[in-house]
Formats: structure tokens, C-alpha cells, sequence
């Protein structure tokens, strides 16, 4: 028996449509909860505010304001407001203020005002606004003002005032006045105004008015050297101006080449 419930009663089955060859529930009614728990790879088209528990493998076509609990391999298309639980292997493209609690290996094209929860190899397509708290290997394109608390590998792509908070070997391409707390082996390609509390083992290819808080053996690789400051530095760090800065590149980039070549 279909559960499909509406304001706490359940729907008049003339509401809704169920091809079950297809396996395809739709429906123009918003308010709906649907547990299609037990059930997985089908396909959901419905109206706003709706909830849909269902299974794995699933499609979900929706409005605004819908909460989605499902199983992995899932893929959401959907307007703003929603709240994900989800398992694995998902894929998200949403409007604005949304919530994500995901598993592994998850993508996410999502709009502004977004907080992501999620775990491992995701990779996030956003707007601004948004606040992720993920697990490692993630990649990250987004706009503005957007907060970061993640695991390590993990790759930023992003617009201006961003806060990243993160563990080792990540790497950083951002645009104005961001801050960045991190642990070692980071590389960070930014613009003006950023703030670097860093580990060890860092680059950074910077334009001006940056501040340094950072470990040991770190790379700067800095446009205006004069407008930066070094709350700590040791000998074992480099610093390169605009002058030496592309002969460094070139050279990393030459040697990167000569790995691939050699295997």
C-alpha cells in the first residue's frame, strides 16, 4: 500500500499518479510526506514542502522547502530550502538555503546561504553564503562569503570573503579578504587582504596586504612584499617577489612536466 499523507491524512489516490513499470510517483500537491523507504530507484516529481523518505538510487523533482531521507546513488533537482540526509554517491542541484548531511563521494550545484555536512570525495558547486562541514578529498567551487570546515585534500575554488578552516594538504584558490586556519602542506593562490594561520610546509601566491602567522620550510610567492606582514618567519622559509615569482612557477611547472614524462 502506497503511504503518501497530506496535513496528516493520507492523499486521495486522484492526487497523485504511481507508474509502477517506470517507477515514477508524481504528484502537483505540496505538504506531502512519502516513505517510499523500502523502495529504491524511483523517480519523485511533486510540489513544495514535501518529504520523501525512500531508498537508493532514487530521482527527486521537487519546489521549495522539502526534506529528502534516502539511501546513496541519488540525485536531487530541486528549489530552495530543502534539508538532504543522504547516504553515498549523490547528486545535488539546488536553490537557495539548504541543508546537506550526505555521505561519500557526493556532488552538490547548489545556490546561496547552503551548510553542507557531508563526508568524503564530495564535490560542491555553490553560490555564496554557504557553510560546509565536510570530510576529506573535497573539491569546492564557490562564490562569496562562504565558511569552510573541512577534512584533508581538500580543493577551494572560491570568490571573496570566504573563512576556511581546514586540516593538511589542501589547497586554496580564492578571490579578496578571506582567512584561513589550516595545518600543514597547504597551497594557496589568493588576492588581497588575506589572513594565513598555517602549519609547516606551505606555499603562498599572494597579491598584497596579506598577514603570515605561519610553520616552518613555507614558500611566499608575494606581488607587493612591502604591504604583507610576517607575524612569524624562519630562515628555512622562502619569500620571492613579483620578479623571481614567475621564474619559480615556471620551473615548478617544468619539473611537474618532466615527472609526467619520466613516469
Amino acid at each position: 500500500m502506497d503511504n503518501v499523507i497530506q496535513n496528516g491524512k493520507p492523499l486521495d489516490s486522484s492526487k497523485y499518479m504511481i507508474d509502477i513499470d517506470n517507477k515514477v510517483f508524481s504528484s502537483r500537491e505540496g505538504n506531502l510526506v512519502i516513505d517510499f523507504s523500502d523502495r529504491g530507484a524511483w523517480t519523485f516529481i511533486v510540489g513544495r514542502c514535501c518529504t520523501i523518505i525512500a531508498d537508493h538510487n532514487c530521482k527527486f523533482y521537487t519546489k521549495d522547502g522539502c526534506a529528502f531521507t534516502t539511501g546513496g546513488g541519488c540525485t536531487f533537482k530541486t528549489d530552495k530550502s530543502c534539508t538532504f540526509k543522504t547516504s553515498n554517491e549523490c547528486t545535488f542541484k539546488t536553490g537557495n538555503f539548504c541543508t546537506f548531511i550526505a555521505g561519500n563521494a557526493c556532488t552538490f550545484r547548489a545556490g546561496y546561504n547552503c551548510k553542507f555536512d557531508t563526508g568524503d570525495y564530495c564535490t560542491f558547486l555553490t553560490s555564496g553564503d554557504c557553510t560546509f562541514k565536510t570530510s576529506y578529498n573535497c573539491t569546492f567551487n564557490t562564490d562569496a562569503n562562504c565558511k569552510f570546515h573541512t577534512g584533508n585534500y581538500c580543493t577551494f575554488l572560491t570568490f571573496n570573503n570566504c573563512t576556511f578552516e581546514t586540516e593538511n594538504s589542501c589547497i586554496f584558490r580564492t578571490g579578496n579578504d578571506c582567512t584561513f586556519k589550516t595545518e600543514h602542506s597547504c597551497t594557496f593562490s589568493s588576492c588581497s587582504g588575506c589572513t594565513f594561520d598555517t602549519g609547516t610546509c606551505c606555499t603562498f601566491d599572494v597579491f598584497n596586504h596579506c598577514t603570515f602567522n605561519t610553520g616552518h620550510s613555507c614558500t611566499f610567492l608575494i606581488w607587493e612584499i612591502n604591504t604583507c606582514k610576517f607575524k612569524s618567519y624562519d630562515g628555512r622559509s622562502t619569500i620571492l617577489d613579483r620578479e623571481h615569482r614567475q621564474h619559480y612557477l615556471l620551473t615548478k611547472e617544468l619539473i611537474k612536466m618532466l615527472k609526467i614524462k619520466n613516469g
